[in-house]
């Protein structure tokens, strides 16, 4: 299996007794897998996510992905792991302002000197023809729609080839036509990419599209 999590509990500390938002919540993804994730707000979700992506630890527990246990590598080692192997969409599109959408999808791989800049530079162009955008590459976010501008952050969290994609309410700024089209297109590369998807939505519209739906539910993940 290509992520494994086991017994993921989240807790954080109030004046009176920890507050508990995970319980040692369990889920196993293989390549192409793709889930949708739902429930109220502050039930945990968007903090389930956050450890995936390595961007919180947990209380307890682990979180595998192809066999390397994240939470056990060191500060410098965890930080490329995040680089190479996950990619993240959020709400907001966090695009830097003055860098065009080009400059923007090839943000994660300035550290990264191992790959030939031509070659990473034809893969950032050809990710912006996919999502539509092969006419705005030397555009700037100032002169994008929402839409567009999301569809820049899809083409970057896929600059690296990730195993696990990870999507935070992705379409949660969005029109309904526009948040369908970001919808759709994140199923397609992810097929393409063969990728783990794992999104976090308030959108049912959005849950019903993915072959797969589960719900946050005091603290742990039920099938929706």
């Amino acid at each position: 299996m290509a992520l494994i999590v086991e017994q993921l509990s989240k807790e954080f500390p109030t004046r009176g007794d920890p507050l508990v938002v995970l319980r040692e919540v369990g889920l196993t993804l293989q390549r192409g897998d793709a889930i949708a994730i739902t429930g109220p707000s502050g039930s945990g979700k968007s903090t389930l996510l956050h450890i995936l992506g390595t961007l919180d630890r947990p209380t307890s527990g682990r979180v595998t992905l192809e066999g390397t246990d994240a939470f056990a590598l060191s500060e410098p080692q965890l930080a490329d792991f995040r680089n190479r192997r996950l990619g993240f969409v959020f709400q907001d599109h966090h695009l830097l302002p003055q860098c065009t959408a080009l400059e923007n999808v090839l943000i994660p791989t300035v550290v990264d000197r191992s790959k030939n800049s031509t070659d990473v530079e034809k893969w950032a162009r050809e990710l912006l023809d996919r999502v539509g955008l092969s006419g705005r590459l030397e555009h700037r976010p100032a002169e994008l729609s929402g839409g567009e501008r999301q569809r820049v952050a899809i083409a970057r969290a896929l600059i690296h080839r990730p195993l696990l994609l990870l999507a935070d309410e992705p379409t949660g700024n969005l029109d309904r036509a526009t948040a369908r089209g970001i919808g759709e297109l994140l199923l397609d590369l992810h097929r393409r990419e063969n990728t783990i998807l794992v999104a976090v939505t308030h959108s049912a519209e959005l849950a019903a599209s993915f072959p797969r739906r589960m719900e946050m539910n005091e603290g742990q993940l039920v099938d929706a």
